[in-house]
């Protein structure tokens, strides 16, 4: 089924709106404890089960509007349900923050197996938005597989070295940002090898 064009804004308040809202509830909750059931669980907790059924609908609304839904985002969703029900189910907040390092594993992992097959998965996923020469996309998949297991290891640096709300930072803005700044560095490859139509 071919992907239907939605607003651009809605399409990022729908991917965005989840994390954003997580974010939110966190700094709200932090630091209290509420009692459901006879059991005991702190504002992470809350936050957690508030964003899983969240990002459940934001995805569902995604794939109703666009018809269409991405490998990486279906994975996610899948990951998310897991260690963020877990977290719940379990009253244990170390499942939802081992999450980020088990999506950075899974497709650093892809790539690296795409890699070992010479080929580009990476290619599949993002050719419609960057028109790159076969050489250009085995770089750029090297270094994103490469970056990808970076923040693995840099997610369970944090989560295990650091407080609960140093890692809900960490997570809502430092990797977001970390990588955006990874793509923006690749400017060199998709600028030599950008296949010669989108040259000109």
């Amino acid at each position: 089924m071919a992907e239907r064009k939605i607003n651009p804004l809605l399409k990022t308040a729908l991917e965005l709106g989840p994390v954003v809202a997580f974010f939110v509830a966190f700094v709200k909750l932090k630091g209290q404890a509420f009692t459901i059931g006879g059991t005991e669980y702190d504002g992470f907790i809350l936050a957690t089960a508030g964003f899983v059924p969240l990002m459940i609908l934001s995805t569902g609304l995604l794939w109703k509007l666009t018809g269409k839904l991405s490998k990486m985002q279906v994975m996610t969703l899948v990951l998310v349900v897991i260690f963020g029900g877990l977290s719940v189910w379990l009253n244990d907040e170390r499942f939802f923050k081992m999450k980020p390092t088990m999506i950075y594993l899974l497709f650093g992992g892809l790539l690296g197996i795409g890699l070992l097959r010479g080929e580009s998965y990476l290619k599949h996923v993002m050719e419609e938005m960057l028109p790159l020469q076969p050489e250009g996309w085995m770089i750029l998949t090297r270094r994103l597989c490469a970056f990808f297991f970076g923040l693995a290891v840099l997610n369970e640096l944090i989560w295990r070295t650091q407080t609960t709300e140093t890692w809900v930072y960490f997570k809502t803005f430092g990797l977001t940002v970390a990588i955006f700044a990874f793509f923006i560095t690749q400017g060199k490859i998709f600028s030599t090898y950008a296949l010669p139509d989108e040259k000109k």
